[in-house]
């Protein structure tokens, strides 16, 4: 099976209100779509990635580097495409946009043989389960928003059928963003997953002086405590200084990132984003090194690709979403047949690859020309 013609759609979805993390405020909800056809007649049909920033800059990646990389050669030989189109990481640029390009084609290119198989890409993969427990990333600043209203948003996503909630933190000091912590327990209740996101940041104090303040919540893990230049080993000490778990593996572009990550013993859970850094191909190499140490894998966002991979792994934790449709726009419309998750559970859609059918009318009235 042969790739007969690429076509990628940028898409941009403005927010109605905007939602804020501790060094970043996000507006709209981006995205990419892949379309690689083959001479079998099989279409790839997945989206990937939220780069608010450089989306046409990625497509251009895909359609004027990687696609005549590609072009006639046989699906399945995914490996060998990979390490074709990675060559244009090489020279001196933005290697992470070209890691989210790769991600598209790669993905692309999972969902095909998926199709060609006639099963998902979980089972693909290693089909441990189908399954898998969800949660939401919210509890954002926002302007006007309470501790009150925290406590009420918790509610709601329980309502949703979430089975937890990724709280915002690092915007605020630790005492401030402890208390924040304290009303979305108090909303949530005892059995409902909280976990803590600080984007890195803060600086390591900070970050120590925080944990020890909300490890009394029962927090699932802390992910990104520290600031980006020494996050390795700050993120090291905080896990010595805590008992939560300490989650990182987003900010990566590459498997080698993780390792760098897994040699500081600065991680007990990873959430390398395959939509950002390779593909479903790259996140394999990170998974199998996770495995080896006895790390747990969660991804960051992106769950309509991010469950097919999660639940194949024995270490796969949980998925996450943006359950808010103000938040994710995307994610609760785009695709035509999501699976709906209940009691804190999403199932694996079924479907050969990703198993997407997507809304091609909401796709026309928000792509980028």
């Amino acid at each position: 099976m042969k790739i007969t013609g690429l076509e990628v759609i940028a898409v941009e979805i403005p927010l109605t209100r905007t939602f804020g993390g501790s060094r970043y405020s996000v507006a709209s909800r981006c995205t990419l779509i892949t379309r690689i056809e083959t001479d079998a007649g099989l279409v790839s049909e997945v989206y990937n990635g939220d780069n608010r920033d450089h989306l046409r800059e990625v497509a251009a990646i895909v359609t004027d580097e990687l696609g005549p990389l590609i072009m006639g050669e046989e699906v399945h030989a995914i490996e060998r495409l990979w390490k074709k189109m990675f060559r244009a990481a090489e020279w001196n640029r933005d290697r992470k946009l070209v890691m989210e390009a790769i991600a598209c084609v790669d993905s692309a290119l999972w969902d095909l043989v998926g199709k060609a198989a006639g099963v998902n890409v979980c089972r693909l993969m290693g089909g441990f389960r189908q399954e898998l427990p969800i949660i939401s990333i919210g509890g954002y600043y926002e302007e006007g928003k309470s501790l009150a209203d925290l406590g009420r948003e918790m509610e709601n996503l329980r309502e949703r059928g979430m089975a937890g909630c990724k709280v915002k933190v690092g915007g605020l000091d630790a005492e401030g963003d402890a208390a924040r912590v304290a009303a979305a327990r108090d909303g949530a209740g005892s059995d409902f997953m909280i976990a803590v996101d600080a984007n890195r940041g803060w600086p390591l104090a900070e970050a120590i002086r925080f944990a020890r303040l909300v490890e009394r919540y029962d927090i699932a893990w802390f992910e990104e405590p520290c600031h980006w230049h020494d996050d390795a080993r700050m993120m090291a000490e905080v896990r010595r200084a805590t008992s939560i778990p300490i989650n990182a593996g987003q900010s990566e572009a590459t498997a080698a990132g993780v390792r760098r990550l897994v040699a500081a013993e600065a991680v007990d859970i990873v959430n390398f984003d395959a939509s950002e850094a390779g593909g479903i191909t790259e996140w394999r190499r990170a998974a199998a090194l996770c495995q080896l140490h006895d790390i747990s894998m969660a991804h960051h966002e992106e769950p309509q690709i991010a469950m097919q991979m999660l639940a194949a792994v024995p270490l796969g934790l949980c998925v996450e979403c943006f359950a808010d449709p103000e938040r994710d726009p995307i994610w609760d419309k785009l695709i035509a047949n999501r699976p709906q998750p209940k009691d804190g559970v999403i199932a694996i859609p079924q479907g050969p690859g990703f198993g997407l059918e997507l809304d091609w009318g909401l796709v026309e009235r928000y792509r980028l020309g």
